[in-house]
This record gives structure tokens, sequence and C-alpha cells, in this order.
């Protein structure tokens, strides 16, 4: 009976998925809860578990693309690995000691009693030669010094060719590493070509996607961080003490967003089809940058947690992305997605959409820049902001209507204290 690994259902959004990796070779036994596979889409990893006990039989190989219910592998429950093939053979085989003692005995006998002189037993004793194996070549079967030393020779030679089997295995038994983990140099050292990962493929595809869905545009602007900057140190001792985490920028990001999208309700809609959906929740995702690409964590309904509580979201989610816990449904349903170029020292970009998504906000590095205030030149914290959206449904007022309501929230954070 043979056991169907299938691809499962990641997200109904997901059609189909990559083959990242096999953990188990093609032929060999698995026990149920086994992670035999890793798929990957353009937004999570995903560990399959043995679903039987068997031999698993490969039906895809790594980097196919294969659509979401499609049968990867299969679990043969009647089948076992080979191991020990030559047990049963010894078992049918009757043993010395079964057989008649005519037939078992009469060779040993006549070894034993070939003529043996002191000097060559002592020989073969120094060699470690075992005298009822050495057929005597001498007079009436005498054994020899020449015979010794010839099967002294052949015991010697078995064993190097033993060792040597034991040090070099076959490369059947054993595969060398797979060709796509090497990169390629040309003669000349000057380029390596390597093959893109299936994650990087899918992540690509849904960005190129992203951009030929949507009518993209975005407007910039830049706040003033010396407020906040100045609010976190005077409350960062209490407010660790008090809640076990940091209080960081993007806490005060998140809320701002949360009610700029209250002041400004058609960016927090979508497109389907025909249809404009307006959401009256605030999922909002936050991307992470992990080694195998991007992927946007969503932390639900910021409009009702704490500073507080947004951090805490905020640092169990970098912890699963770093130990590749994350979970489709982690990733699922976010209204708006915030991205901070800012960590990797960015200074301008124009983030691209996360669909279906109406807006994405980009947060940049925070420079000390020359500003104008109150008619003198002072030098303030400043950080560029870029707000990128689906013209489609978003007109260019409604747009830079959030991005204001968004710096003026980060320079005036008490506004977000009293809902001012």
């Amino acid at each position: 009976m043979a056991h169907e690994v299938k691809i499962p259902t990641v997200g109904e959004s997901i059609t189909s998925a990559s083959i990242g990796e096999w953990h188990k070779k093609d032929g060999e036994a698995v026990k149920a809860g086994d992670v035999i596979l890793t798929i990957e889409t353009d937004k999570i990893s995903t560990e399959i578990e043995a679903g039987a006990d068997g031999v698993l039989h490969h039906q895809a190989a790594e980097g196919d693309e294969v659509d979401i219910g499609a049968v990867v592998a299969t679990i043969d429950e009647s089948g076992a690995p080979a191991s020990g093939g030559g047990d049963s053979e010894a078992k049918d085989e009757p043993k010395a000691e079964d057989k008649p003692e005519a037939e078992a005995g009469d060779d040993d006998e006549a070894k034993k009693s070939a003529p043996v002189s002191p000097s060559v037993r002592k020989i073969a004793e120094e060699m470690n030669v075992d005298l009822s194996s050495v057929e005597g070549s001498g007079k009436e079967g005498a054994i020899t010094k020449a015979d010794i030393e010839s099967v002294a020779k052949q015991q010697e030679d078995s064993g190097a060719e033993a060792k040597a089997e034991k040090e070099e295995p076959s490369l059947s038994v054993v595969p060398a590493p797979a060709e796509k983990e090497k990169p390629k140099v040309d003669d000349s050292g000057r380029v390596t070509r390597k093959k893109l990962s299936p994650l990087r493929k899918k992540i690509a595809t849904h960005l190129v996607n992203a951009q030929n869905d949507a009518a993209h545009l975005t407007t910039f602007n830049e706040c003033d961080m010396g407020e906040v900057m100045s609010l976190r140190k005077q409350i960062q001792d209490s407010f660790v003490q008090k809640h076990g985490v940091k209080l960081g920028f993007m806490s005060f990001f998140i809320k701002a967003v949360v009610d700029g999208l209250k002041a400004v309700p058609q960016i927090n809609a979508r497109l389907e089809g025909d249809e404009l959906v307006t959401n009256h929740f605030y999922d909002i995702g936050v991307a992470v940058g992990t080694e195998k690409g991007l992927i946007v964590p969503v932390i639900r309904d910021c409009d009702k947690k704490s500073f507080a509580e947004i951090e805490k979201d905020i640092i169990d989610y970098a912890t699963k992305a770093r130990e590749g816990k994350i979970q489709f449904e982690d990733l699922q349903g976010g209204v708006f997605t915030i991205s901070n170029g800012g960590i990797y020292g960015s200074l301008l970009s124009t983030p691209i959409l996360n669909p279906p998504q109406s807006g994405i906000l980009g947060m940049h590095s925070i420079q000390q820049r020359p500003m104008a205030v109150n008619g003198q030149v002072v030098i303030r914290p400043m950080m560029y902001l870029a707000l990128s959206y689906d013209h489609r449904i978003v007109d260019g007022k409604e747009a830079v209507t959030f991005l204001v309501r968004v710096k003026d929230c980060i320079e005036q954070p008490t506004r977000l204290l009293v809902g001012a």
C-alpha cells in the first residue's frame, strides 16, 4: 500500500509551490512525523512530514514547480530498505557444525595432519597465519615457508582492499554534492553563474506582478524625529522595566499609520474585480528581511493594542523569522504595509505595493540636517517618508493627506495619546 505525499494548501491566493529541498533521499526509509520535504512559495517555506512509515519514492525534483494538491512522493508502507541482505542467505545455508562430521571435518583433519616443521610453525605464528587455512605444496603435502608467505600476502592484500572500500565508498552509494550548489565560474574568473533559488524566483515574479497589476505612484515627505527621540529617551527605562521590551520607532509609525487610515479610509481599501472593498480593521504588515528574502508578518488590531503590545508582537515575529517558524497565517490579511529601509542605511526609496493592499509606507535613515525653524537654521534629526499607492483607487490628494497626517503624528507624538 502506498501513502501519497501531497502539496498542502498554504493560502487562498497561492496555487503552486516549488520543491525547495528533499530532506530524505529517494528510496530511504522514513517514519511517520519525519520531515521529508521543504516547499517554498513567494511568502514562506513550509516543511512537510511523512504521514506513514515506509520507503519514500520521489515523484518531483528539487526546483520543480508543482500545483497545490499535487502528489510529489509516495511512501510504500509494505516496503523496507535493503539492509544486510546476506542474513537470510546465512540462515538458509547450513553451518559447519550442522553438517555431517565426515563432510565438515575431513578437510580440516587432512590439513592438521599435514607435516609442519617447527621453523615453519614459528613463521606462521609470527605472520599470524592459521595453519589450518594453508594448503601445503611440499612433499606429502608438507607446509613450506613459501606457503606461509603466500597466505600472509593474500591476507594483507585482502585487508588493504577492505580498508580502501571503507574509506572511499563508491559514488553510487554516497552521491556527490548537487551540482546546483556549486556556482559556475567562467575561465577568466570575472563572472559567476548560480541558479536562482525557488523562493527568489517566486519573490521576483510576485514583485513584477505587483507593478504590472496596479497603477503605482509614490509621494514623498519628511518628518522631524526630534520629539519622538526625546520622548523615547525620557521614558525608555521605565518602559523596559514595566513591559520587558524596548520602545522602538516602529510602534510610533504603526500607530501613526492607523491614525492616517482612519482619517483617509480610501487607503484602507482594495479592488476585487469591479468592486471596491473598504476595510474597517487595522492589521498592519511590517516588512522583515530574512536570509531567504523579504517577508511581511501582520500585526493584528493595531488600533486596539498598546505600544508595548505592538513592540512585543514585532519581537515575536522577528524571532520566528530567524528560526524559520513563520506560518502562512502570520502573513495573511494585512491592510497596509510599513517597510523600514533605514535600518540598512537607505536614504530614499520607492517601495513596491504588497497586493492586494493599496498603500505601503517606506521609512528611511535618520539624518542630522539643517532646517529652517521659526526663521532660524537649526540642525534637526530628519527622516524621508515615501508612500506608494494604487492610483486606481487613491487620488493624489488623499495620498498626500494621509502622508501629512503620519508626519504630524510623528512630529507631535502626543496626538497619538490624546487622539487629536
